[in-house]
């Protein structure tokens, strides 16, 4: 065996100098220069149909090559959802259409040869719209009268309970156990409502692609995506051409977060560039990102909890209510989650029953984010733990410590997997000793109208989606012996490109540096879901040590022929082939450059990998705060996180993951807030009116990793991706009530609700 160990270590990303030197990297840095540039014109109703479109002024400005309205698209309803097929999301979309479902719903595509000219021509379209009654409040879009998509040709692949003409786009109940009896044996019960806005993710690069046609005539996109072959899925059927004829390039991403998991705009500039045969490209302002894109959904959550009077949780009872917005990208997929992963949490009890609807509305689309419809959950089972134990007058950690899941336990909330690698027990009594709970709870009163307090909360989520994820790679020799590792997987400044090679340099026993990845390019990398679900150290790694066992052992066997030897008489230590039996070796070098003279054996391999179970990371998460009892102002003191993701592969890149995704729960706890006003206009449209939090608002944040090792991941990994994001709402909020007694059920959590709450106390 050779001494390269790269795994568990910090190997620097392989893209990092170029990322540091400002090397032409992302999207835009690649498109061509004689690139069509394209605007939309967007809905300034919620609601409405299109009556006239009058375009013939706008296309007589100089340098506009075409506009394209509802009457030039195909009539082919496809979804936006990066999703493997058949997609769980509803066919509820055309390109362009002449009903409108949202502010911002576009409606004209305007193609010029600069921005100068396309903006001029957007404002010189004339239409006339048919108003129409919008639902702007999801609590009313369930059975009512107004159709948000009364379309006939609107379908739904999967059986997902959706159902059109109810304004439903998904509907489940799950239970297990006798619910009534379970509650009947509870002294304690919590009955109460959260509700989480929708969130942006915010990510630093808008979305962005540009279109060309190759020398072959084929459709080549270039897409800051997190779906690579998604992403060829949909744009074939929304134009209603062959597959073969589409070709996706995924460049470097600035920032996903799961908002690029959603086409939110490929479909314009492959529309473009399908119907003139020139080069286009569309980049998002930033108001556009804030305004027309695929935001966290925005759920209300109603949950009964009852335990005994020693503290053990009998039953759990949740509702689910997913606002999905004008289209149904994601939408029966994220709400499971709210329940599926926050109700395992606590899976040692009697009974639970899980219920959920998912609505349309006149507001924008939701998508995928950081977390999925988990962190929504998290907020509101890990806020009414808390409240239970306050009923029971016990400390909400010694709750948890009777009635968490542990390693072995069943989790029938969680599609009945067992936990075979879970450390929540210890993640949480190392991040209360890291952070003093016994001696800072539950609060302290500093004078001068401040009062210090912790908080806590746990988390799970997932390492795919089990039963339906795949992850593929493929692995060759080149001259000399290096490697180059092609994988489908979308990069997103996570670093999986690194981690994937240094697995691989393990394996092959050789250095991350004889490594050389490839990004994803739908023509010559394996086949992968995509960059979502926390899937890619747990599915895609384990296509990796596959592919490099399959090649070790092309490797041993091309090394036997050219010994003369039995394969079986052989091994390989990553240098050579060298003979058990005597001192007889072949280099690597060797080998390799004689498989490409006079040679039938390609040293290349390519394995696939799926999974039966998705084992969930743990995590436990706390923060001290500062209340100012005067204004209501919350002040983080300190956070401190542990997480159990199994072997940490990268501990740098799952350190500044984790860090990351606690900024994002901050932001989520505090500031973020998209709302509407009653024309169903966006207050949140840029970085301005959108707050999120920078590293000025964010307090110190350690973080530490338990470990625990997951018998089915590669090295024993598990994902680490999401889980780092569902930690700070709920504990931030039961630090407010540890401090003032205020609890906040609704995020975010502002200063004036804190303050009105203190008043009504008072």
């Amino acid at each position: 065996m050779s001494d390269h160990k790269a795994v568990n270590k910090p190997v620097r990303k392989k893209d990092a100098m170029a990322l540091v030197t400002g090397k032409p990297v992302y999207c835009d840095d690649l498109a061509p220069k004689d690139c069509l540039i394209i605007k939309l014109l967007r809905s300034p109703h919620p609601h409405a149909l299109i009556e006239e479109i009058d375009t013939s002024v706008a296309e007589r400005v100089p340098g506009i090559e075409a506009i394209y309205t509802y009457k030039d698209v195909p009539d082919n309803r496809f979804t936006n959802a990066g999703q493997t097929y058949p997609e769980a999301s509803p066919y509820d979309r055309l390109i362009l259409e002449n009903r409108v479902r949202y502010v911002g719903d576009p409606v004209a595509i305007v193609a010029g040869e600069n921005e100068k000219a396309a903006e001029k021509a957007l404002k010189l379209i004339k239409v006339k719209y048919k108003v129409l009654e919008p639902i702007l409040d999801f609590r009313q879009a369930k059975d009512n009268d107004i159709l948000i998509h009364p379309e006939d040709n609107w379908r739904s692949l999967c059986p997902v309970g959706a159902d059109n003409k109810r304004n439903l786009c998904a509907h489940e109940v799950s239970e297990n156990g006798d619910l009534e009896k379970a509650f009947s044996k509870c002294d304690a019960i919590v009955e109460e409502t959260y509700h989480t806005q929708a969130n942006q993710q915010a990510m630093m690069e808008t979305f962005r692609a540009y279109a060309t046609k190759d020398v072959y005539n084929r459709l080549t996109i270039v897409s800051a995506t997190q779906v690579t072959f998604h992403v060829r899925r949909i744009v074939a059927t929304a134009l209603g051409i062959p597959k073969t004829d589409v070709r996706v390039i995924k460049p470097r991403i600035g920032g996903g977060f799961g908002a690029k998991q959603t086409a939110v705009m490929e479909v314009y500039p492959a529309f473009v560039t399908y119907m003139t045969g020139k080069n286009s490209k569309l980049v998002y302002t930033r108001e556009e990102t804030q305004t027309a894109s695929s935001p966290r959904h925005e759920m209300e959550i109603k949950l009964k909890i009852g335990a005994t009077k020693e503290g053990i949780i009998k039953a759990l009872e949740m509702y689910t209510l997913s606002n999905t917005g004008a289209y149904g990208e994601h939408g029966p997929t994220t709400v499971g989650l709210s329940g599926h992963k926050a109700l395992a949490l606590y899976s040692r009890a009697d009974a639970y029953r899980f219920v959920y609807d998912v609505v349309y509305s006149n507001v924008m689309a939701a998508g995928a984010y950081r977390g999925y419809g988990a962190t929504q959950g998290m907020f509101a089972v890990e806020s009414a733990i808390d409240e239970l134990a306050h009923k029971l007058d016990m400390d909400p950690t010694k709750l948890r410590e009777i009635n968490i899941t542990k390693e072995g336990d069943l989790m029938p909330a969680y599609y009945n997997e067992t936990a075979n690698s879970c450390a929540l027990d210890r993640c949480m009594e190392r991040v209360k000793k890291m952070i003093d709970w016994d001696s800072k709870y539950p609060a302290k009163d500093m004078g001068n109208g401040k009062i210090r307090s912790v908080g806590l909360a746990l988390a799970m989520q997932g390492s795919c989606i089990s039963n339906l994820d795949v992850g593929s790679v493929a692995l060759k020799v080149n001259d000399d012996g290096f490697y180059s590792l092609m994988i489908g997987a979308s990069d997103m400044g996570t670093g999986c490109d690194t981690i994937l090679a240094q697995m691989a340099a393990d394996c092959m026993c050789c250095d991350v540096d004889d490594i050389v990845v490839q990004g994803v390019d739908t023509d010559s990398s394996p086949y992968d879901s995509g960059s979502y679900a926390s899937s890619t150290t747990y599915i895609t790694g384990m296509a990796v040590v596959k592919t490099c066992a399959a090649l070790t052992e092309k490797i041993k066997k091309y090394g036997a022929l050219l010994m003369g030897c039995d394969e079986k008489d052989v091994d390989f230590n990553g240098k050579e082939v060298y003979r058990l039996s005597c001192d007889e070796k072949m280099s690597l070098k060797d080998i390799a450059n004689s498989s490409m003279c006079n040679s039938s054996n390609a040293l290349y391999a390519s394995e696939g990998h799926a999974s039966p179970i998705s084992p969930p990371p743990f995590m436990a998460g706390a923060v001290e705060i500062e209340v100012d009892t005067e204004t209501g102002k919350v002040e983080l003191i300190d956070y401190k996180a542990v997480v159990d993701c199994g072997t940490v592969i990268n501990p740098n890149l799952a350190r500044v993951q984790t860090e990351g995704g606690i900024g994002q729960g901050i932001g989520m706890a505090l500031y973020e807030d998209i709302n509407y006003n009653e024309k169903g206009v966006t207050r949140s449209n840029s970085l301005m009116q959108y707050k999120i939090p920078t590293r000025q608002d964010i307090c110190p944040v350690q973080v530490e990793f338990e470990s625990s090792y997951e018998p089915t991941g590669p090295f024993g990994a598990k994902s680490i991706g999401e889980i780092v994001i569902n930690t700070p709402p709920p504990a931030i909020a039961n630090a407010v009530y540890n401090a003032v007694g205020v609890r906040i059920r609704e995020l975010p959590i502002t200063a004036e609700k804190v303050y009105k709450g203190i008043k009504d106390e008072d």
